[in-house]
């Protein structure tokens, strides 16, 4: 830390003024990454050195830089504590120290962030998912440091488990407070159940992004003595975070989109460690690319991401007028905004009692709403690199349009806006169905588009204001049907504990269990309809139907089958075993109870209320409200 005031304002001794020196410091960083950004590339790299020394370290130095071990743990500290390897129990006491706003403390923090890079390491760049192993595969989109929503689709959908996949879309962090605990609850799941969990990087996984929308912020906030060595190890887990995930090789999973010019058999070949801040990357040089933005969809585009501000209002243009703001009123923003940093800079050196000025190193609030060009230049690298880098961007930064072909992305200064041909080219050049995005916020939190051959899923609720917007996860089946759940989160949407939530969909599942037993004659004479052979066996799809034929309860029985069917061979069902568990298990009831086995159990039944499923639209877009 004195390193950094001697660059700034010259050799002091510090020690006499040191509490006064370390408050004062860690209010102006924090001044300076809640209102201001840089607008060139030596202003850029001047804040950038406020956290960073280096882009990357090898892996010794890194170690030596964040040693875990060296932070102590003192005996007052009262909050979550974690032994390696990471077990289940671990992973939800996280959860609930956190919705009783406990903090890990920076010890376990690096701990955590050092295994997780390690295993993230091991990772390919396009990672394989099967249904076949996990026959339920839950995509969740832009979380954005909203843990309320991370917590409700947990409630609503479960915790990870063997029996519970997950991949979860990038954009973990920045604009939301909580990043810093959504990003640890992520990174203990995904140590504890490696092959169930999947975390695609996105665009905010990266730390010029986070200098300028909070996330950096936060940290520096939260640990204010070792929030430059979580920082320092966080962008070397961002840069080992996997770009994509491929399901059954049908579905292809990125945060942003493609371009005409994606490769997916060059992405998995990247060294993407390299990439430790995709900004960093040289400018892209495109002719065919260049549109106007508002040409997209006659008017500014719909669903972009913006940066939002609650400081310096007049600061930040709005999307649809950062293209038209005259030079005349940039430039006296700029001066505006320069003398307000001069002013706190001042303020600053006086409380710590220096006299000497900033001089040439000047900061300015940059005015666009997206990443400027001069943030896309970068020292000079190799053709090669330069193609692995647009590469990656375009995976990261781009947003589909619904005219055809492949433009420059001018609102976002990143990546692209693709068409239906682009789409269509990329789905059939590599055998896939169709494509799941994010990156944009979404009325009812999801989107589909290009013919329904590319989703876009948003996780965050409430994005821009309470109502604003519902979030949404999407789960996946053997078969690949889409099914959405929706929900907005609220204060009361998370109030049970784990082990309530777990009581409470016990207890559904016994009421379905006992409600399925009770219709056993119907049931058989519903399997045998399926079963002209009389093999004993049907598929486990028409076992879904002739269920939902005879009971009439409108539920996923799909999706709830793993739960109620424990095991099939080949997967076909023998329904007389079935039943014939069902009746042992109720039989083992009444023993224990004492008591006749009843025909409902209508409590029961009003806790599994929450899985009641309407459709609406088309047959394959089956629709789960909260």
């Amino acid at each position: 830390m004195e390193l950094f005031y001697i660059g700034l304002f010259g050799r002091v001794d510090t020690g006499l003024y040191r509490p006064l020196f370390c408050s004062t410091l860690h209010n102006f960083f924090s001044y300076l990454m809640d209102h201001f950004t840089p607008s060139s590339s030596k202003e850029r790299d001047f804040i950038s050195r406020m956290l960073t020394e280096e882009e990357s370290y090898k892996d010794t130095e890194l170690e030596k830089l964040c040693d875990y071990e060296s932070v102590e743990v003192p005996d007052s500290y009262t909050g979550p504590h974690l032994s390696f390897p990471l077990l289940p129990d671990h992973a939800t006491a996280l959860l609930e120290a956190f919705k009783q706003k406990q903090q890990l403390h920076a010890h376990y923090v690096l701990k955590l962030l050092h295994e997780t890079r390690r295993h993230l390491m091991q990772l390919p760049n396009i990672n394989h998912v099967s249904t076949c192993y996990s026959e339920e595969i839950t995509i969740c989109g832009d979380l954005h440091g909203r843990l309320d929503d991370l917590f409700l689709i947990f409630y609503k959908n479960g915790l990870p488990s063997p029996e519970k996949s997950y991949v979860f879309n990038g954009d973990f962090v920045d604009r939301g407070k909580q990043s810093v605990e959504i990003l640890i609850i992520l990174f203990a799941f995904l140590l504890v159940y490696p092959k169930e969990v999947h975390l695609n990087r996105g665009n905010h996984e990266d730390h010029m992004v986070n200098l300028r929308y909070g996330f950096t912020k936060e940290v520096m906030q939260k640990y204010k003595v070792h929030g430059k060595k979580i920082l320092k190890m966080l962008q070397n887990v961002f840069c080992w975070l996997p770009l994509a995930t491929l399901i059954d090789q049908k579905v292809l999973i990125v945060h942003g989109g493609v371009s005409d010019m994606t490769d997916l058999e060059l992405l998995a070949k990247i060294q993407r460690h390299k990439f430790v801040s995709v900004l960093r990357g040289k400018k892209r040089k495109e002719k065919s690319r260049h549109v106007d933005s508002k040409a997209i969809n006659g008017e500014s585009p719909v669903g972009v991401d913006p940066p939002r501000s609650s400081s310096f209002p007049g600061s930040c243009l709005q999307p649809g007028l950062a293209s038209t703001a005259s030079t005349a009123s940039r430039t006296e923003l700029s001066q505006r905004v320069r003398q307000t940093v001069q002013e706190e800079l001042e303020k600053c050196r006086r409380q710590v009692g220096f006299s000497e000025t900033l001089g040439s190193k000047e900061l300015s609030c940059v005015s666009s709403v997206t990443m400027t060009e001069s943030e896309l230049e970068p020292c000079e690298t190799s053709e090669s690199s330069q193609e692995e880098w647009k590469q990656i961007v375009d995976l990261l930064w781009s947003d589909p349009m619904p005219q055809e072909g492949c433009k420059m992305n001018t609102v976002r200064g990143g990546g692209c806006y693709f068409g239906p041909d682009v789409t269509e080219n990329i789905l059939q050049k590599h055998g896939l169905q169709f494509l799941i995005r994010s990156h944009e916020c979404k009325q009812e939190g999801y989107e589909f588009c290009h013919n329904r051959k590319v989703l876009t899923i948003f996780s965050a609720s409430n994005y821009y204001e309470i109502g604003s917007n519902r979030g949404a996860y999407v789960k996946l089946g053997p078969d690949l049907i889409p099914h959405f759940v929706q929900y907005q989160a609220n204060k009361t949407a998370h109030t049970l504990t784990m082990r309530q939530r777990q009581d409470f969909l016990e207890s559904a599942f016994r009421a379905l269990r006992e409600k399925l037993f009770a219709h056993t004659s119907d049931l058989i004479c519903a399997f045998k309809g399926y079963d002209q052979d009389e093999t004993g066996t049907i598929t486990l799809s028409d076992w879904a139907t002739a269920v939902e034929s005879v009971l009439h309860l409108g539920l996923p029985w799909r999706m709830l089958r793993p739960q109620l069917v424990c095991s099939t061979a080949g997967g076909l069902l023998e329904y007389k075993s079935w039943l014939g568990d069902l009746a042992v298990e109720q039989r083992s009831k009444e023993v224990t109870n004492g008591a006749a086995i009843p025909q409902s159990t209508v409590g029961g039944l009003d806790n599994a209320a929450h899985l009641t499923t309407k459709v609406t639209g088309p047959a394959d877009s089956m629709l789960m409200r909260a």
